[in-house]
């Protein structure tokens, strides 16, 4: 059925107003205001208008219809990239995640999401109402490390999967239409709040994150790339210097991010490897490496990726076999632990150590 032409506009000035990122992302010039002289009275347009909104929002989130509109006005404001090696990339990492995603909340299927690659530069993607997902072309100018772009879409679809763009326009309707009811402009007042603060809370950004963690924990990439992503964004813009994270209030810093996920490996482990706040890891509170820095990864960031390798070697006991080496990577049973380079020590001197500390007592 075609959509009428009230559909169509409320969608598109809903979108202006709601397609704010969530989680990272640059925030979509609004749409020009409607009246509060829609509503008859004052006193009652507050009301209103707060059902009109949750009417929209329900449609733009839940229906296929208003899911399409919606996702196609985000295009309109974020710009489509259509790159073929980018797009072909992101298809792949997305059809891995939707795989993990599967294992843990099959609902993905009953609502799927809808993604596309924007043309704008900053490390960014943002997960929006109907599942819709924007992923900043300056993801890839970050990283092309599949694993770490894995955990950035895995954080967006995890905001997805428990409807926080939904919960966070609701829960910011509450203050701009208490504005509104005092006069001035629906789209003004809601769009002025939100820009101030998203909607998404802190607990709402620590749970996307653990998502995220569980997510890749699903797939073959290497879990460590959720620490490692974080001290990539660290090395590049500090702790708290970058674009989502001006708004610390809530959004955690990007330290608190990498030391829950280095939390999360350690557990995953079994509490047998760690990785110091200097980036020394450790297996069973013994020091085991510090890898060496390349031209492409920090010392720091690579560590991280040897804890991951470690971790998923004692989550699924592979640690029962000894260390071996194979050219210059060091195995634990069937899993890669490390490949040494320039810088490292010989991965034959890793083996031996590792096999010396992996089943001492801690």
């Amino acid at each position: 059925m075609k959509k009428s032409l009230s559909r169509k506009i409320a969608v598109a000035v809903t979108a202006a107003v709601f397609a704010t990122p969530l989680s990272m992302g640059v925030v979509p010039q609004a749409a020009e205001a409607f009246s509060i002289s829609d509503v008859v009275g004052a006193a009652i347009g507050g009301a209103v208008y707060s059902a009109k909104l949750n009417k929209e929002i329900q449609y733009i989130n839940d229906t296929d219809e208003g899911r399409t509109a919606y996702f196609q006005q985000m295009q309109q404001n974020d710009g489509v990239c259509t790159d073929w090696a980018i797009n072909s990339h992101v298809d792949s990492i997305m059809s891995n995640l939707i795989s993990a995603v599967g294992q843990v909340d099959s609902s993905i299927y009953d609502k799927p999401f809808q993604y596309f690659v924007n043309t704008q530069k900053d490390f960014n993607a943002h997960c929006s109402l109907g599942r819709n997902l924007s992923i900043n072309k300056g993801v890839f100018t970050l990283t092309e490390n599949d694993a770490e772009i894995a955990v950035v879409l895995g954080h967006e679809m995890g905001h997805g999967m428990k409807d926080h763009p939904a919960k966070g326009a609701k829960r910011q309707l509450g203050p701009a239409v208490l504005a509104t009811a005092a006069g001035g402009s629906i789209l003004g007042n809601i769009a002025a709040t939100l820009w101030a603060n998203d909607g998404i809370t802190k607990p709402m950004e620590w749970e996307a994150d653990n998502l995220s963690f569980e997510y890749m924990t699903h797939t073959n990439y290497n879990p460590g790339a959720t620490a490692a992503i974080w001290q990539r964004v660290i090395d590049q813009y500090g702790d708290n210097n970058s674009p989502w994270t001006a708004r610390i209030s809530d959004h955690p810093s990007n330290s608190a991010r990498r030391d829950n996920y280095e939390k999360k490996l350690e557990e995953y482990s079994g509490g047998h490897v760690s990785v110091t706040n200097d980036g020394i890891v450790k297996v069973n509170n013994k020091e085991f490496c510090i890898p060496a820095a390349t031209s492409t990864m920090s010392s720091h960031e690579r560590a991280f990726f040897v804890q991951g390798n470690l971790a998923a070697a004692y989550h699924n006991g592979h640690n029962a076999s000894a260390a071996t080496v194979d050219g210059s990577t060091v195995k634990l049973g069937a899993q890669p632990i490390i490949t040494c380079v320039s810088g490292d020590e010989d991965a034959q001197t890793l083996a031996d150590r590792l096999n010396k500390i992996r089943d001492a007592k801690k």
